[in-house]
């Protein structure tokens, strides 16, 4: 049986900060509370936590105040300072799936424009692992630069501690 061919296009988009790729991948694995859009969540009870387990097979996870965890995904490519990838168990309904056998792919890549800034991009791939329904989750996404999550990640850099 042929590899099904991907119709629908990947979602990027990119913000440049004032930081050092390897300070906006330490954001962005390390902070997450800092920037993680508030609606963006899978837990039933209120969120009281957000984390990255660093490395390739970790988990990118949230749980609630009774200590209930839900997985986002898990890291397929973990490269500080210049790269990160991980599944996105999402279903068109935005709720959580349990494994990635359907998930799509979240890559996010930090290139240094010059000394003090970095153009961070985050693409959403593979959208058509979500079957059907992919299209209404393509349609969510697309959308101008920066987008939520890339404008609060630009926010949690500038208002954050430096390293």
């Amino acid at each position: 049986m042929p590899e099904q061919q991907q119709t629908l296009p990947d979602v990027r988009k990119s913000v440049t900060v004032a930081a050092t790729p390897e300070h906006c991948f330490a954001v962005f694995t390390e902070r997450p509370k800092d920037w993680w859009p508030p609606t963006h969540i899978l837990v039933k009870k209120e969120r009281v936590g957000l984390a990255f387990e660093p490395g390739v097979g970790g988990r990118y996870y949230e749980w609630d105040v009774d200590g209930t965890e839900i997985a986002w995904g898990r890291v397929l490519e973990w490269e500080p300072g210049r790269r990160l990838a991980m599944t996105w168990r999402i279903n068109p309904n935005w709720q959580s799936i349990p494994d990635d056998e359907r998930a799509s792919e979240i890559e996010v890549d930090f290139e240094a424009v010059d000394a003090e800034h970095t153009r961070v991009t985050l693409a959403h791939v593979k959208l058509d692992k979500h079957g059907e329904g992919a299209e209404r989750i393509f349609k969510a996404l697309d959308g101008p630069s920066p987008g939520e999550t890339l404008e609060l990640f630009a926010k949690a850099v500038a208002n954050g501690p430096r390293p």
